[in-house]
């Protein structure tokens, strides 16, 4: 009978490979890597077969293992579809050793290219700078994660994790990079360093309280970048210019509008070296709830959000509004991790961590470009449904056609 149960994924059952074959020019620049070690010549599975493997698992809730892609190469249908061969399941295993993650960003980057705007509130596009919201999440790995053994939760709980720095683009729906370090947030995975190596022009990076650093601002202005970040409730502040407020401002919750010097005492030396201002929004207090030794619900907030930013010419209201979106990357890493399937890795090794990575953040891009809307979970369903033989072509069709509507006013 468990044998029966596992027909859904046989060969008849899988279809939808004409979205697969649009993407394999692009892994097909991926087929040279790791081959310099393959003296011998018999190297048969390589990054780019490895690679569509991967995103065929995430678009197939049937496979969550190497086991179940190795298990999917054994079907004809696949291997002439999708160009890859029969492999063991050792090779797929020595794939996360040989392959370099890094190879897949430029074919990120070009996927990323191609995306238009997913529908957002108009006020945004004011912005001159591409609204890049920023921020890091742990996924739990497999618990012989040697590098992770010792690090302990607040209970004293090991610990298997690793932090994937991710920028996401708000007006797109999707995020462009990802770095994946240890869970520590110290030292090289420290989440204002990683941002700090990874500035980019022209971008307006919204950020959370964490990244509350005067220093890591002055990096951002000189990178000819701006940022949108919450300051700690608790954060210290000379009033250099009240600003009067406007109706609209006063409508999103605007309580004050300066420019400030940011920090006092022993801090004041610190201060940021361009000129800050702050805008304050009230918002729903919220307290801080515990449940286990080391749980949380999150810190507690005043219910006034302190915002500082070097945009000085943007409406405050419009301040108001960019921070409110940064709680799409919050959305997104809902997605990645529980839609995805991410939280089950292929791998326990940094590389094979950052290869699955990079092929989820292609899945994401992908659902962009056949959607025009940003990945959701009805849309993911429905392709995997599609992917699976059970849903047809006009379903399909019209699912996408649905979410072209416009929202009701």
């Amino acid at each position: 009978m468990t044998s029966k149960v596992q027909l859904p994924a046989a060969a008849q059952n899988l279809r939808g490979f004409k979205y697969f074959r649009a993407l394999l020019p692009l892994l097909a620049r991926l087929h040279p890597s790791g081959t310099a070690r393959d003296r011998a010549g018999n190297r048969s599975l390589y990054f780019d077969h490895y690679c569509t493997l991967v995103l065929l698992a995430l678009f197939n809730p049937v496979v969550r293992s190497l086991r179940g892609m190795q298990r999917a190469s054994n079907l004809s249908k696949v291997r002439k579809r999708l160009g890859v061969p029969h492999t063991s399941l050792g090779s797929l295993s020595e794939s996360s050793h040989v392959f370099d993650p890094d190879l897949l960003i430029p074919v990120m980057q070009e996927l990323a290219g191609r995306l238009r705007p997913v529908p957002h509130d108009p006020r945004l596009n004011e912005v001159r700078h591409l609204l890049t919201a920023v921020d890091g999440t742990v996924l739990k790995a497999l618990p012989h994660l040697a590098e992770a053994m010792w690090l302990k939760t607040k209970d004293g709980q090991p610990q298997h994790a690793w932090r994937l720095h991710t920028h996401f683009d708000i007006l797109r729906g999707v995020p462009t990079r990802m770095r994946c370090t240890d869970a520590r947030n110290l030292g090289a995975s420290n989440e204002k360093t990683v941002l700090r190596q990874q500035l980019q022009p022209d971008h307006c990076y919204v950020l959370d309280r964490l990244y509350a650093q005067f220093h890591l601002f002055n990096d951002i202005v000189a990178a000819q970048s701006s940022y949108v970040c919450r300051l700690r409730d608790n954060s210290r502040f000379d009033v250099v210019e009240a600003r009067p407020l406007t109706t609209a401002a006063q409508a999103a919750g605007v309580v004050q509008d300066a420019l400030v010097h940011l920090g006092m005492g022993s801090k004041a030396k610190q201060r940021p070296t361009h000129p800050v201002r702050l805008v304050a929004v009230t918002v729903r207090p919220h307290q801080k709830r515990g449940g286990r030794k080391g749980k949380t619900a999150g810190p507690a907030s005043n219910g006034l959000l302190l915002i500082a930013t070097n945009l000085l010419d943007v409406p405050a209201e419009l301040i108001a509004l960019i921070y409110q979106y940064r709680w799409t990357i919050e959305i997104f890493f809902r997605f990645f991790k529980h839609v995805l399937g991410c939280q089950h890795l292929f791998s326990a090794f940094p590389q094979g961590i950052a290869i699955q990575t990079y092929c989820a953040i292609i899945a994401c891009l992908l659902i962009n470009l056949w959607t025009g809307r940003k990945p959701t979970l009805a849309t993911y369903e429905m392709l995997c449904w599609y992917f699976l033989g059970w849903a047809t072509d006009a379903e399909l069709q019209a699912h996408l056609e649905k979410l072209a509507r416009p929202p009701p006013q």
